[in-house]
């Protein structure tokens, strides 16, 4: 599953227990007629994909659906759901590089002043 939108804000990484758990969060705004604030974190390793992104930039999440069940002390069961990314591109088109095509000479577009008045044209016109 994927999630496009806008970038809303980015979180700092969070790292949790003994074992080095991390995570990392991301808001995106979908593009719709109702824009939603759509929460997606990365973890472990993952949490660097984020590093290389900002604020206000249109990018591609894809995702994970993930549900966990607890049970509370009090013997009661309670369902949660996250949203995970696994992967996130950029929406906005490259920049162009150097390397293009370099321009044409400047003396390409000047008009040409070795003709004579005197020579024949053959044009119709």
């Amino acid at each position: 599953m994927e999630v496009q939108g806008k970038v809303k804000m980015i979180g700092e990484t969070q790292t949790f227990g003994s074992n080095g758990f991390r995570k990392r969060e991301i808001v995106v705004t979908t593009e719709e007629q109702y824009p939603q604030h759509i929460m997606v974190e990365f973890v472990q390793d993952k949490c660097d994909l984020l590093n290389t992104f900002q604020v206000g930039q249109d990018v591609k999440i894809s995702i994970n659906l993930r549900g966990r069940e607890w049970v509370n002390p009090q013997g009661e069961t309670k369902y949660f759901n996250s949203i995970q990314g696994w992967r996130i591109e950029s929406l906005q088109p490259a920049a162009p590089t150097s390397a293009a095509t370099p321009p044409p000479p400047a003396d390409a577009f000047e008009p040409a002043t070795d003709f004579s008045e005197e020579e024949h044209d053959d044009l119709p016109f």
